[in-house]
């Protein structure tokens, strides 16, 4: 999970690397920071993505059916 600390220790770790350095064990944390940043990231842009319906201009659901069934497993859009 994203949290303001997380964001705010890679931050600062980034900030003490530019100016001074890091230590091998600051380079650790900041590796696995950055790790766990993008673990997050990936959930939060799948569960978006999850949750799409795209339609055409018409007003057609041209959602592709490996979504929909995604859709369908999670109960999202009514599907059945």
């Amino acid at each position: 999970m994203i949290t303001e600390e997380l964001i705010a220790r890679i931050n600062a770790l980034a900030a003490k690397k530019k100016a001074t350095g890091l230590t091998s064990e600051e380079e650790k944390e900041q590796k696995a920071l950055r790790q766990e940043y993008l673990k997050g990231f990936r959930e939060n842009m799948r569960h978006h993505v999850e949750g799409l319906k795209i339609v055409d201009e018409f007003g057609n659901d041209v959602t592709p059916d490996k979504l929909k069934e995604i859709q369908k497993q999670k109960g999202l859009h009514g599907r059945k």
